[in-house]
């Protein structure tokens, strides 16, 4: 019996970790619309609540670390110089992602770009302020404590599989998602969680997968002018999809509907394959995995 709970080192194994972080955050979820409802009573605006999501996420991950004896360090938010330069570099790689899109887009006559006569440069920097909290609440998610415990119990291929399955699902009621569009960007979304899944492996932090995801969006949304997920926003520029099938311009959901976004990102998963990477041994060195099967990646 004690072999269910506890490993050959006598610490609590990874699958009962997973359900200690769904038992906490089912009742943060109990305390968070009273929360938000008593701030907003407090004269707190939409803009200013929309971080509480992600505090209530962080609040939850760092309680599961604290019981692991650990710091949210060990999750991947160092926050030193090294974070904050994978997180610049991760954003102007995403960025470039998604012009390479756009450009592919246009030399197959796919779209065309013009300027938006609407947009204002205010709307960059609030497009930056929602689509960083909406990458950090998903990357915490996704990447964050359930991701890192099923690596060290499942493995790595198991557990990237498992939640590129999970991160395309949950996409799945997005508006725009219709017709070979929605076969794409299935496809495409399952691989931006590996490409994701990847980036936090090579690296040991969240600051890249983060970068990465951001960045993506953001130049999509406010720079290109797509839906971002089937979301509208105002961007500088004004995209004119053509008449060609949808999965070729992403339809309503976005670029990233269109195959060429399933070339870009298979591309940055080829190469992120191929970089040595950066991963440090965590500093919480009594908690080693439970299985064997969290395997090495290759370099």
């Amino acid at each position: 019996m004690n072999k269910i709970f506890f490993n050959a080192q006598q610490q609590l194994r990874n699958g009962w970790w997973v359900l200690v972080f769904i038992a906490i955050l089912a009742l943060s979820r109990q305390l968070y619309k009273p929360t938000r409802d008593w701030l907003a009573g407090l004269g707190a605006s939409t803009m200013q609540l929309e971080p509480l999501a992600l505090v209530f996420l962080l609040l939850v991950s760092w309680s599961c670390v604290l019981l692991r004896r650990q710091r949210l360090a060990d999750l991947g938010l160092a926050l030193n110089s090294r974070w904050w330069q994978q997180l610049l570099f991760g954003t102007a790689a995403g960025m470039s992602m998604m012009a390479v899109i756009a450009l592919l887009m246009w030399s197959f006559s796919a779209a065309t770009f013009g300027i938006n006569p609407k947009f204002q440069a205010a709307d960059l920097v609030l497009g930056a302020y929602l689509l960083l909290l909406g990458a950090a609440l998903e990357e915490l998610l996704f990447r964050g404590f359930v991701f890192q415990r099923l690596i060290d119990g499942l493995g790595v291929w198991p557990t990237q599989l498992l939640f590129a399955a999970v991160f395309a699902a949950g996409h799945w009621e997005n508006p725009g998602l219709e017709g070979s569009a929605k076969v794409v960007a299935m496809l495409d979304l399952a691989l931006a969680s590996l490409l994701l899944g990847l980036a936090y492996l090579k690296t040991r932090s969240l600051a890249l997968p983060l970068g990465l995801h951001f960045g993506w969006n953001w130049a999509q949304g406010y720079l290109l002018g797509f839906q971002v997920s089937g979301y509208e926003h105002n961007g500088w520029l004004l995209p004119q999809l053509q008449a060609k099938p949808d999965w070729l311009t992403g339809g309503s959901f976005g670029a990233e509907a269109s195959i060429f976004a399933v070339f870009v990102d298979c591309l940055a998963i080829w190469l992120l394959w191929r970089w040595r990477g950066v991963a440090q041994t965590s500093t919480a060195a009594e908690f080693k995995p439970d299985s064997t099967k969290a395997l090495a990646l290759p370099t």
